[in-house]
């Protein structure tokens, strides 16, 4: 189901961000010792790009969009748990922001994705 420009964009930005979560559970387990929430952080961060995968192979225009709102909750998740893991100072300032706005323009892709998806659904359906 991907197939223009905005799609690939969100995929290779859902994998960079998944690798960057991986590298700070590992920070948090090996140099923090924190194993609860950074494993909560590891299953959402990472749980984002595997569903708009999943997108890829959607079996209609539904689908697709069921599944790229799965990765826009996982995203929120994610949101909250580096909320969480910087308020509880396992993480300075500069790394939380860095990883946070990479999150939230996940977010406003997921969203604008979406919407489209939605939109030219109704197109099709009142056709």
């Amino acid at each position: 189901m991907i197939n223009n420009m905005k799609e690939q964009v969100l995929k290779d930005k859902t994998m960079r961000f998944a690798i960057r979560i991986v590298n700070l559970y590992k920070f948090l387990i090996e140099n923090k010792k924190e194993f609860v929430l950074s494993k909560q952080l590891l299953k959402s961060g990472t749980s984002i790009g595997a569903n708009c995968r999943e997108g890829d192979f959607a079996q209609s225009k539904t689908d697709f969009i069921h599944k790229l709102s799965i990765a826009q909750k996982e995203c929120s998740e994610t949101l909250y748990w580096l909320e969480l893991i910087y308020s509880t100072e396992y993480i300075k300032e500069i790394e939380y922001k860095s990883i946070y706005t990479d999150a939230e323009e996940i977010m406003k892709l997921l969203t604008a994705s979406i919407k489209t998806a939605k939109a030219n659904l109704k197109l099709t359906t009142n056709h």
